[in-house]
């Protein structure tokens, strides 16, 4: 009989009738009311002492509050915040005890909590919450299968600049396809690296990534400059959990190889720390051998693949009984003559919907699944993080 079926009073009535009858032992009747043995005793102590009225709900305010705040200052910081509705508690305490030098202020959070109580600090907006797809469910089974790529920690070289190397690896044969030493891990870096090594090996299937920058992002699908541009080549992204870096293990491994014997210590240059990078990749590909190959070396097992880049991309096309919207440069479409939120991601681009029931309409990306149009919201919902909002 847990305390939700009847009211609090009438639970705690019950329960002291039946302690009175004495038909029942303290800890049976915890487990017929569904309450502790403390919260029992409790009404039961307070019933000897006081009687029925001990039953009563208690206010849990205290008694005597020393510390609180004066009505005077509260009313000086309400009036203060009328004024000046954009000020923060620390410039309202600067211009309160300007006007009023004797009195002894509260903190800044406690100032806070004033206008909190009274109405006064408006609502955070709101946004989407994306959620994550999950681990990662491809089967690597021949070269060019799945890529993988990584910003491995970066580090200062000799002249007190930061190096970030970035480093690609084929997932079945653990050829180290680049290692390319970056002044950051902004696309505008990354983009080319990965434009000569698909001109030198072919397009993969799939290039799995952590969520960093430049290959996640906090939109739809965590769709990126980067990885917007490699569907338009026909790859697929595919994201590691956050914080589980064990489900890129080779690629992780070989980082470890990495750093012990390419970056202790750091060369004193960003283009001297690439020329070992380069020597790092000669001899990891060409001369030691590995025990998951069965101690081939890398590049006698890694064959390009078939898959040319192509000079141009090509459209991204749609079956015929999806609906195609283009993407305004503010990263909406017009739909039903509303405007519904895409991704800035995919400004210029077009998107693909498929009606999947009353009002419910997929949202694609080319092969990509961004998420799910609710004509009801006009809101698109990303696939995993539903409609749930948090606060930013």
């Amino acid at each position: 009989m847990p305390w939700k079926e009847l009211s609090p009073m009438d639970q705690r009535t019950q329960l002291i009738a039946d302690y009175l009858r004495q038909s029942l032992t303290v800890t049976e009747l915890c487990v017929l009311y569904g309450v502790s043995r403390k919260t029992a005793y409790k009404w039961i102590d307070r019933y000897l002492h006081l009687g029925p009225a001990g039953l009563d709900a208690r206010s849990r305010r205290p008694r005597h509050s020393p510390n609180e705040t004066a009505p005077e200052i509260v009313a000086a910081f309400l009036e203060a915040r009328r004024r000046h509705p954009s000020w923060g508690g620390k410039k309202l305490l600067t211009i309160v005890h300007t006007r009023h030098p004797r009195w002894h202020l509260p903190g800044r959070s406690t100032v806070c909590d004033i206008l909190s109580r009274h109405g006064m600090v408006p609502k955070k907006r709101q946004r989407r919450r994306i959620g994550h797809p999950g681990k990662p469910t491809s089967v690597i089974l021949a070269p060019n299968d799945v890529w993988s790529a990584d910003f491995k920690g970066q580090f200062k070289t000799g002249d007190g600049l930061y190096c970030y190397p970035l480093t690609v690896t084929d997932g079945f044969s653990r050829y180290l396809l680049g290692c390319q030493a970056l002044y950051s891990t902004a696309v505008a870096g990354a983009k080319p690296v990965f434009t000569r090594l698909f001109q030198e090996y072919g397009l993969p299937t799939r290039i799995r990534t952590d969520n960093g920058v430049p290959f996640a992002t906090n939109t739809l699908a965590r769709l990126s400059a980067l990885s917007a541009w490699w569907v338009r080549l026909g790859v697929l992204p595919e994201l590691i959990e956050p914080g589980k870096p064990q489900q890129n293990g080779r690629h992780e491994r070989m980082h470890r190889t990495l750093k012990a014997e390419a970056t202790r210590p750091a060369a004193g240059s960003l283009p001297a720390q690439q020329r070992r990078f380069n020597h790092f990749r000669t001899e990891y590909n060409d001369e030691r051998p590995h025990e998951a190959l069965d101690q081939l070396t890398p590049a006698s097992v890694y064959e390009p693949s078939p898959r040319t880049m192509p000079t141009k991309l090509p459209p991204l096309e749609y079956p015929d009984r999806f609906e195609v919207r283009y993407v305004s440069a503010n990263g909406g479409i017009r739909w039903n003559c509303a405007w519904v939120n895409v991704s800035i991601v995919c400004a210029g681009e077009y998107v693909g919907l498929e009606e999947i029931d009353d009002g419910i309409w997929t949202v694609y990306f080319g092969p990509l699944t961004l998420g799910r149009l609710h004509e009801r919201h006009m809101r698109i919902e990303d696939e995993y993080g539903r409609l749930t909002r948090h606060k930013v």
